[in-house]
């Protein structure tokens, strides 16, 4: 499978970047990190800066049709830088509207706010989302993983760092379960 990673150019939480970009390579899966802007992206460790990362891909300049799935990563900065821009906004909402599955921990989610594709879902996130997310029309839930197939492709949601190990299990195995690896 080829796995898009979307990420803005800083405000990433980067533990929620590389842990699941490391489970997708052991299973043998490529990780393209795609940004808004080309270069590098600053991660971070909370509010600390941390690593910087190359982009693979540019959002603008690539299509979602060459990826198979889309990992979301959280952090606070991150999300919120993303969603203002409507090139990131299209590339995410495209793979709710191709069927193709898509997992998102901790802040991620407001992308998907942004994208109105969580109305009628049920997804967790951190805790601070779950108004956005109710008001966006979806179902907040306080667990783990949260796997929602109640729509048009498979949405699986975790809360934070602590949830990774059952995140990067979970998406993994509903990835290959969609047929697209």
């Amino acid at each position: 499978m080829r796995i898009a990673f979307l990420a803005a150019p800083e405000g990433v939480e980067q533990v929620e970047l590389t842990e699941p970009w490391q489970a997708v390579e052991a299973a043998g899966h490529e990780p393209v990190l795609v940004s808004t802007r080309p270069g590098r992206i600053q991660a971070f460790d909370h509010l600390d800066k941390a690593d910087t990362f190359p982009v693979d891909a540019v959002v603008r300049e690539t299509s979602p049709d060459s990826f198979d799935a889309l990992v979301l990563p959280g952090g606070v900065a991150n999300p919120d830088f993303l969603r203002l821009d409507e090139k990131a906004v299209a590339f995410a909402r495209s793979f709710f509207d191709h069927g193709r599955p898509v997992a998102a921990i901790c802040h991620a989610p407001w992308l998907l706010v942004e994208a109105d594709v969580v109305r009628g879902r049920e997804l967790t996130s951190w805790p601070s989302l779950r108004t956005d997310i109710r008001n966006a029309g979806g179902t907040w839930v306080d667990e783990q993983v949260k796997v929602c197939d109640n729509g048009p492709n498979k949405l699986v949601t975790s809360r934070k760092p602590g949830d990774l190990k059952a995140f990067c299990e979970t998406f993994l195995k509903v990835f290959a379960d969609q047929g697209t690896g």
